[in-house]
């Protein structure tokens, strides 16, 4: 089985419908494939809908956290999305998002880049509005080359002069959260990049005690080294160890499947939840 727990559609910052990558999972050669956008499961009803056949959908969500002034990613899985701490948490989640990146967006006007609001919405087609939209339009309007190139201090990189703060879950009322719902929730690439926080070892294993159910350990931006110090911590901590791509369309290359869970991973994630079940097409 070739199973990929990180994915992400245009109902939050991914390029591609959901639909669309439901049938580029199945192109990979995905047998199981989760979709994790930030804070919404706006397109899990397509996803279904056009789940191809052969392929099993895991509802998922990827939760914004925030410890101590850093940004934390939390992966739910499997959780009932009507549950009432829960939903009420992701709406104000999503109602500070459209606070932030307008807040965003006014900024990059005062610095005379032409990025209007109208032009961010309509790339977020609907979806939760992120940075990567903003990134998108800056890109549009030839104020950088590359939507990764506005991730700096120059434009809207962490402490760059347009970025603007969001409202963030403390990680473990994340997980009491999803834990609640019936759900499970993974600690997302803890140790990603040179320009991420590095999730200490101290605060995964805290995080383990309040109920951490994994740790995303195959992820395209950990390096081996990482990986392996992760593997270990995960078993000593009794923690699932999980992966994924990442995918986000246009903006990641396409790289759905790129990075996988082992099938006795996501056989334990299964086990352990109780708000939802796989569904397979």
């Amino acid at each position: 089985m070739r199973i990929d727990l990180h994915t992400h559609s245009s109902a939050s910052d991914g390029t591609d419908p959901p639909a669309a990558v439901m049938r580029q999972a199945r192109a990979a050669g995905l047998d199981v494939v989760a979709l994790t956008d930030h804070d919404t499961v706006d397109g899990h009803d397509e996803a279904l809908r056009e789940l191809p056949p052969g392929l099993t959908f895991v509802p998922g969500m990827e939760l914004s956290c925030r410890l101590d002034g850093h940004s934390v990613h939390m992966l739910a899985y499997l959780f009932d999305p009507a549950s009432p701490g829960l939903a009420a948490q992701v709406q104000r989640i999503r109602h500070d998002r459209v606070r932030r990146a307008e807040d965003m967006v006014a900024r990059l006007a005062e610095l005379g880049t032409g990025v209007t609001w109208e032009e961010v919405t309509a790339l977020a087609g609907g979806g939760v509005v992120g940075r990567p939209h903003i990134a998108r339009a800056l890109a549009a309007a030839g104020v950088v080359d590359e939507p990764s190139e506005a991730f700096t201090k120059e434009w809207i990189g962490m402490g760059g002069r347009a970025y603007v703060g969001r409202y963030a879950l403390p990680p473990a009322e994340a997980i009491a959260l999803v834990r609640a719902a019936g759900g499970v929730a993974v600690l997302a690439h803890p140790r990603a990049g040179r320009d991420s926080w590095l999730v200490p070892d101290d605060v995964i294993a805290t995080l383990a005690g309040d109920g951490l159910a994994g740790i995303e350990i195959r992820h395209p931006d950990q390096e081996d080294p990482e990986r392996a110090r992760l593997q270990d911590l995960a078993a000593q901590l009794g923690l699932v160890a999980t992966g994924g791509s990442d995918d986000h369309g246009t903006l990641t290359g396409h790289r759905i499947g790129g990075e996988t869970a082992a099938p006795e991973a996501y056989e334990q994630l299964v086990e352990r939840a109780s708000g939802a079940v796989p569904v397979r097409a």
